[in-house]
């Protein structure tokens, strides 16, 4: 098994954040290596200074951060790094990746997630369309991802919740300083399907500042972020800018044109945000980027050609020929839900069995 303390000890080097810890980890491929590194070889690393090297080179692990590290293992708490198959996966192709998450529950290495974040002060229209959303988009294999906080955000995890799918919290704060407090059955609920994680030690209060930064872990773990009632000034806003840097879609669910309220999530239209009315405006849009990363990913690729149908796969599929069949039609002959069949065909798709057309039509692919 994996040595997890001295991720712990890197991390603690005063001048190396996420950046630095990243590069440090490209090229040393593990923090023991980057400790037994010279002081010459770290200065070929953009970003480390003389001081930097320095500081690594005679560090000590600081008593706090072993305490730390002890308490998450004695509390059942996983720390997932960025060498670590479940890592997410997507979470990696950006800039500054948190060196590892602290992890309460199960985190798949899945890039099937879509954040929905939005106001704390959320109106019941916002609520409601909320769950509404994450519960449609659940009953598709989507995870939902989310802060955690009031408002829209406990709507979401509450709506894939409902949806019988799973969630993600990202946290501000640390896993003994649960934020809001309110909010601390839904962290044991999430965790019995899906995951909380944090990058901040078990005893970090939710100041101001982590917000922010947690924000680049919730877009960043996601393909696209959609935004729920947003003010001009809302910090949901910063999570759609975030996810516009890690080149990941927008999306917004637009309100009332006399709501403040709904200024955000407006603006973030008019910039060529996606329009979000329902769940499959969102799978619409994201097909093809499912597609991509499938298609990108040759073990999966195989994996996914070699693996048997199942029972509902195999059902939907007996429904489909070479000439174009709408999802109605589909859900008709087989007396299933709606959203559990197109969830189904998304799975065909990434699997290359099944093609979708405009107008949620489907057809069997045919065989190059």
């Amino acid at each position: 098994m994996e040595n997890i303390l001295p991720w712990f000890a890197l991390k603690s080097v005063p001048g190396v954040g996420s950046h630095l810890f990243k590069r440090l980890i490209d090229k040393f491929k593990s923090p023991p290596i980057v400790f037994e590194a010279s002081h010459d070889d770290l200065l070929k690393i953009d970003g480390i200074t003389d001081r930097i090297a320095s500081a690594i080179k005679r560090h000590k692990i600081p008593e706090h951060v072993k305490k730390d590290f002890d308490s998450a293992l004695k509390n059942g708490y996983r720390i997932v790094t960025m060498l670590d198959p479940d890592y997410p996966p997507l979470l990696l192709e950006i800039p500054d990746p948190p060196p590892f998450l602290y992890v309460f529950g199960q985190l798949a290495p899945s890039i099937m997630n879509i954040a929905v974040v939005g106001s704390r002060n959320a109106t019941p229209y916002g609520i409601s369309t909320t769950k509404r959303l994450c519960g449609d988009l659940a009953l598709r294999g989507i995870t939902i991802v989310s802060g955690m906080a009031r408002g829209i955000d406990t709507a979401a995890h509450e709506g894939a919740l409902m949806g019988k799918g799973k969630t993600i919290a990202v946290l501000g704060s640390g896993f003994e300083r649960v934020y809001p407090a309110e909010n601390l059955n839904l962290f044991y609920k999430i965790a019995e399907s899906g995951a909380v994680v944090s990058e901040f030690p078990l005893k970090t209060e939710p100041e101001a500042h982590n917000f922010p930064t947690r924000n680049r872990i919730i877009s960043g773990i996601s393909l696209g972020t959609v935004v729920v009632e947003a003010t001009k000034k809302s910090g949901s806003l910063i999570t759609a800018r975030l996810a516009a840097e890690q080149n990941r879609e927008v999306f917004a669910v637009p309100g009332s044109i006399n709501s403040f309220k709904s200024i955000g999530a407006h603006t973030l239209i008019k910039q060529g945000a996606k329009l979000v009315e329902h769940a499959q405006d969102i799978i619409e849009e994201l097909s093809p980027v499912l597609q991509a990363y499938a298609a990108a990913d040759n073990e999966n690729k195989k994996t996914a050609e070699l693996s048997p149908l199942s029972s509902e796969e195999s059902l939907v599929l007996k429904e489909l020929g070479p000439y174009p069949v709408h999802i109605d039609k589909i859900v008709r002959n087989i007396s299933m839900e709606p959203g559990k069949v197109s969830g189904i065909l998304l799975r065909l798709e990434l699997k290359e069995i099944v093609k979708q057309m405009p107008g949620k039509l489907f057809s069997v692919k045919e065989e190059n």
